[in-house]
């Protein structure tokens, strides 16, 4: 936390002035701009690299599984490698791997040599969102803590939603699919010029403001695990099931509904779009009314129970698909704005950052299991119907784990459902 204790003589732009912490907080914000952007280009571009490396869908799920799996082991090694080595320098060091990750994706001229460039990526990015949390936390702990993180957040989904916009759009301005993905290198560069930037503000800041070394929160502590009880466990499950019917869905959109409607693959990126646009607009107003009306339980009840019908009309009807995007975009924001607030709840105070990290871990194993599943079953199909039943029966599985977060929280007295 930040102590104003500075000299009253100092100018506005001193580091325990609020300008220069909110001055690191933009940068330290786009520094997950490229993350988030290089993340999702591989579904923006996904018909143009099927076409243009002779692969198929699966090969494209494989590229979003490779990089979840290695995740699965970051959520034990990264936490560590940030308290033994500082926010300073082992944001460089994923900034680093972010940008080779993408520059290797880019450039690969085999498809194996890319899968690789995305497990190099996948280690850098997963692992430079714990290290921004901490650095907001060293900063915002005691002041702004939650709008630094809610900044913070917009600017993650600010990437995606670019992506999905613009990718497509600089491929077909330029003739090239890889020129979107050098593209996205280049923001990945940009996001790491922001980390040097926030590298050198802190750096100018020692001396003349005490800042305590935040911890990097989401770390597993095992021996904190055998006191969780079973809201934790059905909050956990949802977190898989949900995640697994969104993140992978919007992985394949951009193909599905290009393969299926016939747009444009820069108009189907736009629709895709919509699931992000939504859940930006729509988190802060409802993460607000959890504060104030609480409703956890129910919200993410209903929240789950919204894609059971979206999917299922994607997958078995003609509709445009515009109406069942928009209503996912809304569950989309439903669900993680009551979601990860219970947690704190339902954990005693010193287990939450193992709380936090187990659940990230676990979640890593649906969004790297999914997105192949769901590759093959189209490779094997030649539709996505299969696909979008498999994302209808999350939904509905995360409804029944729902259910039985309502249930065991009722038995301890409800507090989910309290403001």
């Amino acid at each position: 936390m930040v102590n104003n204790s500075g000299p009253a003589t100092a100018g506005p732009f001193h580091p325990s002035r609020p300008a220069y912490r909110f001055t690191i907080l933009v940068f330290v914000s786009l520094m997950l701009v490229g993350n988030y952007f290089a993340y999702d280009s591989i579904g923006a571009l996904a018909p143009l690299i099927i076409e243009g490396m002779g692969i198929g869908r699966e090969q494209i799920g494989m590229l979003y599984s490779f990089y979840s799996w290695p995740n699965i082991v970051m959520v034990f090694i990264g936490g560590f490698l940030i308290d033994r080595f500082g926010t300073r320098r082992m944001s460089l060091v994923f900034s680093a791997l972010i940008v080779l990750g993408a520059t290797i994706v880019a450039a690969a001229p085999t498809f194996w040599l890319m899968l690789v460039g995305r497990v190099i990526f996948g280690i850098g990015a997963e692992s430079l969102i714990v290290c921004q949390s901490a650095i907001s936390a060293k900063w915002f702990k005691g002041r702004e803590l939650a709008f630094a993180f809610g900044l913070g957040l917009t600017f993650m989904r600010l990437g995606t939603l670019f992506s999905f916009n613009t990718e497509a759009w600089i491929a077909e301005r330029f003739g090239s699919w890889r020129i979107a993905l050098w593209a996205a290198v280049l923001l990945c560069v940009f996001s790491l010029v922001c980390n040097v930037a926030y590298i050198f503000l802190e750096q100018r800041a020692h001396g003349r403001v005490k800042l305590s070394e935040a911890a990097a929160g989401d770390k597993i502590v095992l021996s904190d695990i055998k006191s969780f009880g079973p809201s934790y466990w059905f909050v956990t499950a949802l977190c898989v099931t949900f995640y697994s019917a969104i993140f992978p869905f919007t992985a394949f959109s951009t193909d599905f509904i290009h393969d299926k409607w016939g747009y444009e693959v820069v108009t189907a990126g736009r629709i895709t779009s919509i699931v992000i646009f939504a859940s930006m607009i729509l988190s802060p107003l409802l993460g607000w009314m959890v504060d104030k009306m609480g409703r956890r339980g129910s919200m993410m009840l209903v929240g789950s129970l919204m894609l059971v019908p979206c999917y299922l009309a994607l997958g078995l009807t003609t509709f445009a698909p515009v109406g069942p995007m928009v209503v996912i975009g809304l569950a989309f924001s439903l669900v993680p704005a009551a979601l990860w607030p219970a947690v704190p709840l339902i954990v005693q105070a010193k287990s939450v950052g193992t709380a936090f990290g187990l659940m990230t871990m676990i979640q890593n194993f649906g969004l790297a299991a999914f997105p192949w599943l769901i590759g093959w079953l189209r490779d094997a199909t030649e539709t996505y119907t299969s696909g979008m039943m498999v994302f209808s029966s999350l939904g509905l599985v995360g409804f029944v784990f729902a259910l039985l977060l309502r249930r065991s929280d009722a038995k301890v007295g409800g507090g989910l459902e309290r403001p």
